[in-house]
Order: C-alpha cells, then sequence, then structure tokens
C-alpha cells in the first residue's frame, strides 16, 4: 500500500479490487499491511472497510495486535 497511500482513490480502488477478488475466488482470509507509520494510512484502510457497502462482503475484520501495521479481512462464503 506505501506506494499509493498519497493518492486515496488508488487505495480505495486497490481494496475494492482486492475485496471483490477474495469474494468472486472465495478466499477466507486478506491481509491488508498498510504499515506502522503515522497510522494515517491504516485508519484511511478501516473507514474504507467500514462503509455500509463493503462491511456487507465480509465476516470481520481482526487488528494484529503483534503488529501495529496489519490488518485481517475475515470472510465467510
Amino acid at each position: 500500500m506505501h506506494d499509493i497511500f498519497n493518492k486515496g482513490r488508488s487505495i480505495e480502488s486497490e481494496l475494492n479490487r482486492v475485496i471483490e477478488e477474495a469474494v468472486e475466488k472465495k478466499i477466507s482470509l486478506v491481509e491488508i499491511i498498510p504499515g506502522k507509520g503515522s497510522g494515517q494510512l491504516k485508519k484511511h484502510v478501516l473507514r474504507f472497510l467500514e462503509q455500509p457497502e463493503i462491511k456487507r462482503l465480509y465476516h470481520r475484520i481482526e487488528k494484529d495486535d503483534k503488529n501495529f501495521g496489519r490488518v485481517f479481512v475475515h470472510f465467510r462464503h
């Protein structure tokens, strides 16, 4: 995600692509690594995932308690 961190639309486009692919291919777990940094990219990712139309596509989000810069998105198919 670091290559596109300053481009809001690019971030959302890539997250959409990943979520759609996980649903389409029945992938049960997606790991998103926004990195540690200032935390702004992670906040952006979490806000994106909380949108109602996106939230209905996955089962739950897990923030890695051992690595602040990592988020897991769990799917139930």
